[in-house]
């Protein structure tokens, strides 16, 4: 039979006896110096900070490069109760992007707040606007898009903290970390440190959209405060004018040019042209289409107002990129031509 210890009992505050019921020791009063362990509430919503344009890239060891994406920017919160995503304009689209929210509940059981946006790649790998478009069901989403995913590029809740304090490089640091393993439809937007006008001429050339700068010393602010630039790759192309539309908010003026392009079949509709015009420019347009009016459009296009004229003057066209049913995106008027000046007409590829 095994003897008894006579040692006495060793407790770790909890019991002062194997046969006593459990008791905590009582609380005392808070020391003034203890540290004060911070809890932040989640946001509702944050306002998205915005990129301002400029011409170029900036210069300095401040700034770090990303990929301008080409989709929809996205507010990804994480909460206990589940997945929230809100639009730039403060939409609830959770129900838009089940792949973005079944991949966000994989990150863990931390709460956090994502920016973002959400893209669809082509064939090439490259973001395309219109195929978002086309798997959110059009312009005014009516399913889901099942081919989205989120390139994440900024961190501003975490964990019961709130991180738009913090500077660029530490939430980017803390974001990196929190996606090393992610799969599935959320990814690490990836960050360069390297010269812009390089990365810009490189973009330009994949047939991406552009480039974001962002200072890495700056904290979050909402709008556009200068701390995040944009550096757009400008398309800049010469069209067939084929027509317009007349404004309905100025008398005897324009609203848009209708423009068309060379493919193997002659001319093709590749939409319109309705910015970068004075109002004197406009007008003066209006007169001189009145003079080459025809009955029937040259190219197929739909509209009950639209005016047709022959294809005689020539616009150049700086514009964003192409639908998927080639149609121009982003349109400023630039200049007109005439054919006879020996003006060249944009020509579609065939694989584009």
């Amino acid at each position: 039979m095994a003897e008894s210890s006579t040692r006495k009992l060793q407790t770790i505050g909890l019991l002062t006896d194997f046969d006593a019921p459990l008791k905590s020791q009582p609380i005392k009063p808070r020391g003034k110096r203890q540290p004060q362990l911070a809890f932040d509430p989640m946001p509702a919503r944050i306002e998205p900070a915005l990129a301002l344009l400029v011409k170029k890239p900036p210069s300095g060891d401040n700034w770090a490069y990303e990929v301008k994406w080409d989709g929809y920017r996205l507010a990804i919160h994480v909460e206990p109760r589940g997945v929230r995503i809100i639009t730039r304009g403060g939409h609830d689209w959770t129900s838009y992007f089940p792949t973005i929210v079944a991949a966000a509940k994989d990150l863990g059981p931390a709460t956090m707040i994502l920016d973002g946006e959400a893209v669809v790649l082509d064939e090439k790998g490259l973001p395309n606007f219109g195929l978002l478009q086309q798997d959110l069901g059009g312009r005014r989403a009516t399913r889901a898009a099942k081919n989205a995913v989120l390139y994440a590029f900024d961190l501003l809740y975490f964990d019961g903290h709130d991180l738009t304090g913090i500077e660029l490089s530490s939430r980017r640091q803390m974001l990196a970390t929190l996606l090393a393993h992610a799969t599935g439809a959320i990814r690490l937007s990836m960050e360069f440190n390297t010269d812009g006008a390089l990365l810009l001429r490189n973009a330009c050339m994949h047939g991406l959209e552009g480039i974001i700068a962002k200072d890495k010393n700056s904290t979050y602010h909402s709008g556009r405060s200068g701390d995040w630039l944009k550096i757009k790759c400008s398309n800049s192309e010469s069209f067939a004018v084929i027509g317009y539309e007349p404004s309905v908010k100025v008398r005897g003026s324009i609203a848009s040019l209708l423009l068309a392009a060379h493919n193997d079949d002659g001319l093709v509709y590749v939409g319109n042209v309705g910015t970068g015009f004075s109002s004197k420019l406009a007008r003066d347009l209006k007169q001189k289409l009145d003079t080459m009016r025809i009955d029937k459009p040259v190219a197929p296009v739909k509209g009950k107002t639209l005016v047709f004229t022959e294809p005689i003057l020539v616009a150049e066209v700086v514009f964003g990129g192409w639908t998927h049913d080639r149609k121009l995106r982003h349109t400023s008027f630039k200049g007109l031509r005439e054919v006879a000046d020996n003006a060249e007409i944009y020509t579609i590829d065939r694989n584009q």
